[in-house]
């Protein structure tokens, strides 16, 4: 999506704050900054990659878990994930500019939050 969005990205100044992205353990670290770098290499300025912390075995012993643990902090994008793959009007990458997503991303977490409203009342 970068690449494809790369001259949108480039006209905008680099003034966003530092931000740390924490990725998943299946992601290839040196790949992706390498990536970054030969596309966009002014926002490696700003941008740092970290993986997220895979619990040990004995952590997880220590809580009396065992198999797949979520890590607490990915796991909240996780769920922002499976909340929107439920607005059936969302599809992924089929969107032709990045304003649209991001339209229809906001749009169905306004639904989300008016259903909640709604229950509450």
């Amino acid at each position: 999506m970068l690449t494809a969005n790369i001259d949108y990205f480039k006209s905008k100044p680099v003034n966003i704050p530092k931000i740390t992205i924490l990725l998943d353990n299946g992601y290839h670290l040196d790949k992706l900054i390498e990536a970054l770098k030969a596309i966009y290499p002014q926002i490696m300025t700003k941008v740092r990659f970290e993986l997220s912390p895979k619990p040990s075995k004995q952590e997880k012993a220590e809580q009396g878990k065992s198999g797949f643990v979520p890590v607490l902090v990915r796991w909240v994008v996780e769920r922002s994930n499976a909340w929107m793959e439920r607005c059936k009007s969302l599809s992924k990458n089929f969107e032709r500019t990045l304003a649209n997503a991001k339209a229809k991303m906001d749009l169905c977490f306004v639904r989300l939050m008016l259903k909640r409203l709604a229950a509450s009342l």
